[in-house]
C-alpha cells in the first residue's frame, strides 16, 4: 500500500511540474477522497489550490471533509463566496458543524454566510449542545417515516429524499415527532405486499441515546450492538438526528490516541505528530515532566535518610534498580489492564473487591516466581560468577523478601488507583505508568529498607 502511495505521489508530482492537468485530473478522481487529503499533505501549499479546483464537486466536498483543519482553512482563504458556496452545500450538517467548531472566527463568518438557512439553523442547533456529548456528534439528515405509512409509501419517500441523507439504510419511524420504531430498508424491499403498513414490520424494541450522552458511551454503544447508525433523542423521546458508523469510529481512534498520551505523560493534543512543533510538543509534555520530577524527589529522601546504613552494607545499593524497575512495571500491567478494562465497560466501581482480590492472588504468584529467580541469580551470578563476597545469604534473602512485597503492592497499587481516578470523575488513563511508577519507586525502596533494617539490624 506504502509503495503504491509512492508511486502515485511521484506521478502526481511530475505531472504537476509539466503542467498536465487533464492527466492529473484523471489520476484523482480514480483515489478515494481520504487518500487524495493525504496526497494533499505531501504537495506544496500554493499548488493546492490548483489542484483541489481539479476535483469533480462532489469529489471535492467528500475530500474537504477529510483534511486537517489548516488545509481546509487555507482553501477556505483562497475560495470565492462560490466556490466556498458550493462546498458547504455538499457537505453534511455534522461535518460542516465540525468545520465551523474548527475555524477562526472569520472564516466561520464566511462559511456561514454561504450555508443556507436550513444549513445554517441545523449547523447552531448542533453547536448548541455540550462538547463530547452526542448531540454534538450527530446529524439531522436522516430519512424519517409516519407510522401510519405503507411499505409503497416509505420507499418513494425515501427515493424523494434520501439523495441528501447521510444514511438511508436505515429508516426511522416517528409518531408527531417521538421515534416509535426503526425500519431498515431491506425489511421494506422484503415485504410481502407493498400495501403492508411499517408499523407491522418496524422494530420498537429501540436502542437511543440522548442529547446529552457522553460520545465514548456512544463509540462504546457502537462496538456492542454494530450498529450503522444510532437515533439521538431529547428529553421528551423526541427524534432529534442519528449518529453514523463512521463518526463513531472518529470517536474511538481520538478517545485511544487520548488515552494512550494520558498513560505516556503527555497532554492530548489534536494536532498529528507532523504537524506539531516543538514548542507544541514541548507544551503538551513538560507539565508530567515537571510534575513527576518533583515527585521523584521522594525517591530521594528515602534513599538520604537511610545513607549511614547503606555505607555499611553498601552491596544494598546495587539492587535498589532492579527493585525500583521491577515495582514499576508490574504497577503499569495491572494499572494498564484496569485502564482498558473500565474503557470497555467491563470494570465498574462496585468490583473493586474482587479487583484487589483478584491482583492479590496474581502478585503473590508473580511475587513467588521473580523472587525464586532472583534468589538464583544472586547466588549463582553475583555471589558464584562473579565472586562478589560483600552479598552474603542475609542480604539475598532481604532483596527477594523486598521483591515479592514490592510487587505485591505495586499491583494492589496499579488496580486501585484508576478505580479511584473513576470515582472521581477523572479519566482512568491519568493514573497509568508515569503516576503509579513514581508512588511504587517510593514504596519499594520503603519495604526494601524495612527488610533491611529488621534482618541485617540497620
Amino acid at each position: 500500500m506504502n509503495e503504491r502511495f509512492e508511486l502515485v505521489e511521484q506521478a502526481l508530482n511530475k505531472m504537476l511540474e509539466e503542467k498536465k492537468y487533464a492527466f492529473l485530473r484523471d489520476l484523482l478522481v480514480t483515489l478515494n477522497p481520504a487518500d487524495i487529503a493525504d496526497l494533499f499533505t505531501s504537495i506544496d501549499e500554493k499548488n493546492l489550490p490548483l489542484l483541489f479546483r481539479l476535483l469533480p464537486k462532489e469529489l471535492a466536498a467528500e475530500t474537504f471533509v477529510e483534511m486537517e483543519a489548516e488545509e481546509q482553512e487555507l482553501l477556505i482563504r483562497t475560495f470565492s463566496d462560490n466556490e466556498l458556496k458550493e462546498i458547504v452545500d455538499e457537505l453534511y450538517v455534522d461535518d460542516a458543524a465540525a468545520l465551523v467548531e474548527e475555524m477562526p472566527a472569520n472564516v466561520v463568518k464566511r462559511i456561514l454566510r454561504q450555508a443556507d438557512p436550513v444549513m445554517r439553523s441545523s449547523i447552531n442547533q448542533i453547536l448548541r449542545y455540550p462538547e463530547n456529548s452526542a448531540g454534538s456528534l450527530m446529524t439531522t439528515e436522516y430519512v424519517s417515516l409516519r407510522v401510519d405509512m405503507t411499505v409503497e409509501e416509505s420507499i418513494l419517500r425515501i427515493r424523494r429524499q434520501g439523495v441528501d441523507k447521510e444514511t438511508i439504510y436505515t429508516c426511522y419511524v416517528t409518531e408527531g415527532r417521538k421515534l416509535v420504531g426503526i425500519v431498515t430498508v431491506k425489511d421494506l424491499l422484503l415485504a410481502q405486499d407493498d400495501e403492508t403498513p411499517i408499523a407491522d414490520i418496524m422494530q420498537t424494541n429501540l436502542i437511543s441515546v440522548n442529547t446529552h450522552t457522553d460520545q465514548e458511551e456512544v463509540a462504546l454503544m457502537f462496538s456492542r450492538y454494530d450498529f450503522l447508525a444510532l437515533p439521538v433523542v431529547d428529553m421528551e423521546n423526541r427524534m432529534v438526528g442519528i449518529i453514523t458508523v463512521d463518526d463513531a469510529i472518529d470517536v474511538m481512534q481520538d478517545e485511544a490516541t487520548e488515552d494512550m498520551a494520558m498513560m505516556g505523560g503527555i497532554l492530548p493534543s489534536e494536532k498529528t505528530y507532523i504537524r506539531s512543533s516543538p514548542w507544541d510538543l514541548f507544551k503538551s509534555r513538560i507539565p508530567w515532566l515537571l510534575l513527576l520530577m518533583v515527585s521523584a524527589t521522594f525517591t530521594g529522601m528515602i534513599i538520604s535518610s537511610f545513607e549511614s546504613a547503606l555505607a555499611t552494607h553498601a552491596a544494598l545499593i546495587a539492587f535498589i534498580p532492579m527493585l525500583m524497575g521491577t515495582g514499576g512495571n508490574s504497577g503499569s500491567q495491572s494499572s494498564v489492564t484496569i485502564i482498558r478494562a473500565l474503557s470497555l465497560e467491563e470494570l465498574h466501581l462496585g468490583d473493586l473487591a474482587r479487583v484487589i482480590w483478584k491482583e492479590i492472588r496474581t502478585a503473590v504468584l508473580c511475587g513467588l516466581a521473580l523472587s525464586v529467580v532472583c534468589y538464583l541469580k544472586i547466588w549463582l551470578v553475583d555471589g558464584l560468577l562473579l565472586g562478589n563476597t560483600d552479598i552474603s545469604p542475609l542480604i539475598n534473602l532481604v532483596v527477594c523478601l523486598a521483591l515479592f512485597a514490592t510487587v505485591l503492592i505495586a499491583k494492589v497499587v496499579g488496580a486501585i488507583l484508576p478505580l479511584l481516578a473513576k470515582a472521581l470523575k477523572l479519566d482512568p488513563a491519568v493514573m497509568a505508568s508515569p503516576f503509579i511508577t513514581s508512588i511504587v519507586d517510593a514504596l519499594s525502596l520503603l519495604v526494601y529498607f524495612l527488610f533491611a533494617s529488621m534482618l541485617l539490624n540497620l
